[in-house]
């Protein structure tokens, strides 16, 4: 993994303009979040998924920037006063509280941007697999059945009550699509055929559910400190999460059997989605 995440973040310092450039204020706040401290769980995923498919797929490093990107950009929105309004990410004061609202706003923009133009330059691709990816990408993270419609529906569920439906409408696109997504991702990448997309897919449908479920528990029984964010946030927003309908120890079951299902899913491919099955686990045994 250590391995993996320095050559994600060598790729994204290349592709990201740097501090220097003009406008130097966006770029700066665009590297301060992009390089504080992330997990890299959607590019390690894609890397993943593309070496089940094939050995060693050169440059996968550089298509799974643009995930991150997304990624990184939905959080910078995300802690917005308008939003979720936070004042910690990744245990550092969140972009607005150093850059200001509007720069963080443009910051988010900026990297929105930039993850469409690196899969557009994406070197050594087809024009057919990279508009594969840009499709994958831009579906994933819009707002049917996306990461934005999800937020909506987060933003909208506020105060009400929790219900199963309302909780799997929120979930699975919010954060659901885009791990999915990452996943879809390296194998298109590594142009898998019909049968391994589909077996990835699954898998990365219940590696999404299982993220979340754990996501939800994680803010109710960890401190600040440990997350990296602010604690008990969901609960104070009034938020529709796993433990508000399942209860704590349910939720816990869930995440598990979803880990589970995660690594059956995985079974065509044998050894080669060690690294996929690794990652399940490690998101569903994690502390923080």
């Amino acid at each position: 993994m250590a391995d993996r995440q320095k050559a994600v973040d060598a790729a994204l310092d290349r592709w990201t303009p740097p501090e220097t450039e003009d406008p130097s204020v966006i770029h700066k706040a665009m590297r301060y979040s992009l390089f504080a401290g992330g997990k890299r769980i959607r590019p390690l995923l894609a890397t993943a998924a593309a070496e089940a498919v094939s050995d060693a797929p050169a440059g996968i490093e550089n298509a799974a920037c643009a995930l991150e990107m997304i990624h990184t950009y939905s959080l910078i929105h995300d802690d917005l006063p308008a939003l979720d309004n936070d004042d910690l990410r990744r245990g550092r004061p969140t972009s607005h509280k150093v850059f200001g609202e509007a720069m963080a706003i443009l910051a988010g923009d900026a990297l929105l941007t930039l993850a469409f133009e690196v899969l557009a330059k994406l070197p050594g691709v087809s024009a057919e697999r990279r508009i594969e990816l840009v499709r994958e990408l831009a579906t994933a993270s819009g707002t049917v059945g996306g990461m934005i419609g999800g937020q909506v529906n987060d933003i909208e569920g506020e105060g009400k009550h929790p219900t199963a439906v309302l909780l799997e409408s929120i979930h699975r696109a919010k954060t659901g699509a885009l791990l999915r997504a990452s996943v879809r991702f390296g194998a298109i990448y590594a142009g898998a055929d019909a049968a391994q997309l589909a077996a990835l897919s699954d898998f990365g449908t219940h590696f999404g559910l299982a993220f979340q479920i754990v996501d939800d528990v994680l803010d109710v029984e960890q401190s600040s400190e440990a997350l990296g964010k602010t604690a008990g946030k969901d609960a104070a927003q009034h938020k529709i999460t796993f433990p508000a309908v399942y209860g704590i120890e349910r939720s816990k079951e869930m995440a598990e059997e979803e880990r589970l299902a995660a690594h059956l899913a995985l079974q065509p491919f044998g050894d080669a989605a060690e690294r996929l099955r690794e990652l399940a686990d490690l998101v569903v045994r994690r502390s923080a």
